[in-house]
């Protein structure tokens, strides 16, 4: 009997160390998909989210650099930073990043953050609302660096957590009620901005009842991916209309 090698779309996600969220959920998100899409992760130390020096020092480019070291062994097709933290430091931060990922890995890379940069373009967003688990001066990072991006910040709710590892606590009914009270100012979408934070599950029930997109940070990412990868995110169902919006950069992918 002959076999038939499996060679399906492979992703390689860099997960900050004390996330248990992403893993479960974009391991769920990409299931439709079979042997013809698998997400693979490598861990480095994240375990603070503030503007403190430890905390920043968390997302210098060497430790993510061996991280993706490790991820290329496994051979994937695309490499993406599965974090948020150039929401408050910058979309630049980001596409130095993947610049460096794939200078060093020779592999393709992007990002949570750049991911959400192509969606708003593509839906055209102006007005939007932010949830986040995280503290004042964070979210103020990140209201500033979205309207340099040209988008409007016109209601927020956050806990005021520093976590990392606590926010994956928060069960999806917490952060659902937190995701109704910014539906209430009518954003064009609602951006649940963190990848250890419980808001997929939940946002396809809060889209049927507001009719405003919820953007889970884990769901963006994985859609992202998908497309970039040449599949069509439209397959994946239950996780929110962000399967539906994604479109990849390139629609070719990498292959």
């Amino acid at each position: 009997m002959t076999w038939t090698p499996v060679d399906g779309r492979r992703v390689g996600m860099l997960t900050p160390s004390s996330n248990t969220v992403l893993e479960p959920y974009t391991s769920a998100m990409f299931a439709p998909f079979g042997d013809e899409a698998t997400a693979i992760f490598g861990r480095f130390r994240v375990v603070e989210i503030s503007m403190s020096e430890a905390s920043q020092s968390q997302f210098t480019l060497e430790p993510i650099l061996e991280a993706a070291d490790r991820l290329a062994e496994a051979r994937p097709h695309l490499i993406a930073w599965n974090g948020t933290s150039a929401s408050w430091l910058g979309l630049d931060k980001d596409r130095a990043l993947c610049a460096a990922i794939t200078e060093r890995t020779g592999i393709p890379a992007t990002s949570t953050i750049l991911a959400y940069d192509a969606l708003f373009r593509a839906m055209e967003i102006r007005r939007l609302g932010v949830v986040t688990p995280y503290i004042a001066d964070i979210e103020q990072r990140m209201i500033a660096n979205y309207a340099g991006q040209g988008i409007e910040v016109v209601s927020s709710a956050r806990l005021d957590d520093k976590g990392n590892y606590s926010f994956a606590t928060y069960p999806p009914e917490q952060v659902g009620a937190m995701i109704e009270r910014v539906a209430e100012a009518r954003p064009d979408a609602i951006a649940v901005v963190c990848t250890n934070f419980r808001g997929a599950p939940v946002a396809a029930r809060i889209e049927d009842a507001t009719g405003i997109p919820v953007l889970d940070s884990v769901a963006v990412t994985a859609a992202h991916c998908l497309a970039m990868t040449g599949l069509d995110p439209a397959r994946v169902t239950g996780w929110g209309s962000v399967f539906r919006h994604a479109a990849s950069p390139d629609p070719s992918g990498p292959h």
